[in-house]
């Protein structure tokens, strides 16, 4: 499967900008729901809102859940923890991961592709640890699969820092740019 270069991934904070967010957002993006404090009828009538608006405008959408979940939702693949994405219907597994030791769950469990985080400081987390972008570099050369960098990610950070696959929360929804960087 050809990967997104781009990501939104949601968050309940941000979720009254999400419907204009992947409007804006390039055609066959990617779109990772999580809105893990609603309760469960609400979340789902929420996912079934935002996937609606997501699949018409081209882009992928990831359930965070288990790939069981993610194949009742009719969502293309899952998101979370690469012990959580082990096993299950087959589909696209994008694991969520801080550390050398999560990045070897990872590889383990044959992950489509890892969210690496967080590479800088981000608003959802102030003053939490970040990796910085030589950590970044160095975990990343150890995956065996997509790396997509998320933590206090932009268009002008992943630009600058040369990063082609990039996913953002804040730095997504409330952005006014227009365009997003899509590197060939």
């Amino acid at each position: 499967m050809n990967l997104p270069d781009l990501w939104l991934v949601s968050d309940e904070r941000i979720d009254a900008q999400l419907p204009h967010a992947l409007a804006r957002l390039p055609r066959g993006s990617g779109f990772i729901f999580r809105h893990y404090r609603l309760p469960p009828a609400r979340r789902r009538a929420r996912f079934e809102q935002l996937a609606r608006i997501a699949r018409k405008h081209g882009h992928l959408v990831v359930l965070s859940g288990t790939p069981r979940e993610a194949r009742r939702w009719r969502a293309a693949g899952a998101y979370g923890a690469p012990q959580r994405l082990a096993g299950g219907p087959t589909g696209l597994r994008v694991a969520t991961v801080h550390s050398l030791r999560e990045l070897a769950q990872a590889n383990r469990t044959r992950a489509d592709a890892v969210l690496l985080s967080p590479v800088f400081p981000t608003r959802s987390h102030p003053g939490a640890p970040h990796l910085g972008l030589v950590r970044f570099r160095l975990m990343a050369a150890r995956s065996c699969m997509p790396v997509i960098a998320l933590g206090g990610m932009n268009a002008y950070r992943a630009r600058s820092a040369r990063i082609r696959k990039w996913a953002a929360i804040q730095g997504l929804a409330k952005s006014p740019t227009k365009s997003f960087p899509i590197h060939s």
